[in-house]
């Protein structure tokens, strides 16, 4: 019997709902974030600011420095969005380092999530910026003939984040599997430096992208920010 690589074994079910090995990941991917993120910003202090909370500033400060140039606005209602997407895909493609975990992200159904959510967080941000009527009338540019194609857009748009970040992060899983499983365990150690790479890289392409369409989606224009701030996306 062929198994597909697809495919989730189930460890336990909630009900109906069956949990697998990436969701008890997620879960805790999302505590382990939650609860140093509470641990960071519980004393905070001006005059004598620790480690922990130097380089949580530096990060928020990078993240809004990124929104500013992409999106040309400021980044205060975007901020929570596009960095926990970025922290949450970040440890999600490392946490495949640990010996006998898997990536969350290798598993088609947490992309395919975290595409869904950027996808309705395009329309919120959208709606919320220009107006029911606003946003609607975006897909109308430059002419009314081009609503079909500016519909599908959205949803390829979405697609594309899905499988890309999807078919890179699942790729270097095998690679490494493969390689340790004929090498043993020293040789891979190169291969393993270069996943963490690309799971740094990745992680921020797709966020990257994810401001680049809800930029495009508050613009007034309905075009999107100029190419000079948009990643080209790594195949």
């Amino acid at each position: 019997m062929i198994v597909s690589p697809l495919a989730s074994e189930a460890l336990f079910h909630i009900g109906p709902l069956p949990i697998s090995a990436q969701v008890l990941t997620t879960w805790a991917i999302m505590a382990v974030l939650a609860g140093g993120s509470w641990l960071i910003t519980r004393r905070l202090s001006v005059a004598r600011p620790s480690v922990a909370q130097a380089l949580a500033e530096s990060f928020v400060e990078a993240v809004e420095a990124q929104i500013r140039s992409v999106m040309r606005t400021e980044p205060a209602p975007y901020l929570p969005l596009v960095a926990t997407l970025f922290l949450f895909i970040l440890v999600a493609n490392l946490s495949s380092l640990v010996p006998g975990n898997e990536a969350p992200t290798a598993h088609l159904e947490t992309d395919a999530a975290l595409a869904v959510i950027v996808f309705f967080s395009v329309i919120v941000f959208g709606v919320r910026a220009r107006g029911w009527r606003g946003y609607l009338r975006s897909f109308a540019d430059p002419s009314w003939v081009m609503i079909p194609l500016n519909l599908i857009e959205s949803l390829t748009r979405t697609f594309s984040l899905m499988v890309r970040l999807f078919g890179n992060v699942m790729s270097g899983a095998f690679v490494i599997a493969i390689v340790l499983s004929l090498a043993g365990l020293l040789v891979p150690i190169p291969f393993m430096a270069l996943e963490v790479l690309t799971g740094v890289i990745q992680a921020y392409i797709f966020t990257v992208l994810a401001t680049v369409f809800i930029g495009a989606a508050i613009s007034e224009e309905g075009a999107e920010p100029p190419a000079a701030a948009t990643p080209r996306p790594e195949a």
